[in-house]
This record gives C-alpha cells, structure tokens and sequence, in this order.
C-alpha cells in the first residue's frame, strides 16, 4: 500500500515562502552589492600589479583574495577532500564539473596551486574583463573555427610544457539542469599534445548556493573532490574520446546532481 503524501499546512507554505523572499532580497541588496565591490576593488588592483607581474602569481593571489571574500560574505563553506593529489610544482591539467559561477571562487579559494583557465576567444574581447584575463595569463581559444581551434589547442599544449597549469569546464558551459553534461574532447587532444596529467575534480554543492541565470546568493555547505592524477603518456590524438570517458567517469563518481 503506497505512502500517502505529508500534508504541508498552509501557513507553513507561506513562511517557507516568506523566508525565501527575505532571502532573495538579502543577496540582491547585500551579497550582490559586495560582490561587485570586490570585483571592482580587486580586479583594478590585479590589473595594476600586472605592470610589475608578467608571469601572474599577483594577479592569481587578486583572485584568491576575491574569491575568500565572497565565499565568506555569502556564508558559503567548502569541504574539501584529496589534496594530496595536488602537485603545485609540477605542470597539471584539472578538469572539473561546472554547474555554478559559485564553481570558480571555490577553485580559487580552495584549490593550492597556481592554474590559468582556457576559455572562449571572445571573452577576451570584453572590456575590462578581457584586459583582466589577458594580464592574468589565462588562455584564449578559438571554438567556432575549427583551423584556428586547432591552432590555438597547438599553442595551449605548447604554454602547458612549458610550465603553465590550466584548468578546464570540459563540458564546456554550466550545467543547467543539476546534472553532468557530456564532455567535450577538445581538453583532451590539448592534454595528450601536452602530455602531462589530468587531475579531474569533482564540484557539488555549487548549484545550491547560486541556481545559474539567478541572483539569488544563499549560505551553504559545497565540497571540492580532487581525483588522483590520470597519465597522458603514450597516447595519441586517436585516444582523446576515450580519455574523455575515463575522466567524466572519475569525475561521475562522486558526483551528487543537484535537486
């Protein structure tokens, strides 16, 4: 015999109701505002540090400072799980769940190694933001052109033995529905020409504290998962799809869709 559903008075609809109003308007006329405060404030001073830094270490130390601050401001807290598997000196590809803008403070913030993201041409096009992503050292790539994207995972793979940690969404935009996207291989052609490993990490939480397309900014608890490291030697350009595999499926494995 199935379980009749609980009764939700509904005076207790109206306060839950209630509660998530005074919430929303809390993050619009408070959280928000602070968040673009710190924006402005440590976005200026990276950039001006960048006349002094070429390699970016200040600017990623602007970025930390930023995002412990919005992490705290908001009340967001990070459990954070396999650190061990973080080799800072070393040149490292992560690549990581995105369901949240939240995604990005808490790698920042909780993640102890110097990385750069690879994200879309365009993006660098952008006042001020591009200016900040260029200065920074972070990598543009060409999507849409599929000679220039070749191109510019050549030069990615080049700055990466060279040194650089970069850091990747491979399912190439935030998840709107609170589960994993497929991923793209183009991450993984720039890992093998690379040849350095990948260390998946596994975000969740993220959703929960900031839905995307919302403004909606609430406390809560998120966790960081890092995976240990996946070799790339030995491997050709044929093996990208899949290596693509293996990482979402580490990546899966601690994965909790949000509700």
């Amino acid at each position: 015999m199935a379980t009749p559903a609980p009764i939700v008075r509904p005076e207790a609809r109206l306060e839950s109701r209630f509660r998530y109003l005074l919430s929303y308007a809390r993050s619009l006329l408070f959280t928000n505002l602070l968040i673009y405060f710190y924006t402005a404030v440590c976005g200026t001073v990276s950039l001006f540090g960048s006349l002094f830094d070429s390699k970016g270490s200040w600017q990623h130390a602007c970025a930390r400072t930023w995002s412990w601050l919005i992490l705290k401001t908001s009340g967001i807290r990070v459990r954070v799980e396999g650190l061990e598997h973080v080799r800072p000196d070393e040149a490292t590809i992560y690549c990581v769940n995105h369901q949240s803008a939240m995604d990005i403070p808490v790698l920042f913030e909780s993640l102890p190694a110097q990385f750069r993201f690879v994200a879309k041409r365009s993006l660098f096009n952008m006042p001020f933001m591009g200016w900040h992503l260029t200065r920074s050292g972070h990598i543009p790539v060409d999507r849409d052109r599929p000679r220039e994207a070749m191109k510019s995972m050549k030069q990615v793979a080049k700055e990466i033995r060279e040194g650089k940690s970069v850091l990747f969404f491979p399912e190439g935009h935030r998840s709107r529905n609170g589960r994993l996207l497929p991923f793209k291989t183009g991450s993984f052609y720039i890992a093998i020409l690379a040849g350095v490993p990948i260390v998946p990490i596994t975000i969740n939480g993220t959703p929960n504290v900031l839905k995307p397309d919302t403004y909606h900014v609430r406390a809560g608890q998120t966790e960081m998962i890092v995976h240990p490291a996946i070799s790339t030697q030995g491997l050709n350009l044929k093996d990208a799809e899949k290596l693509s595999e293996q990482v979402r499926m580490v990546i899966a494995s601690r994965f909790v869709p949000a509700v």
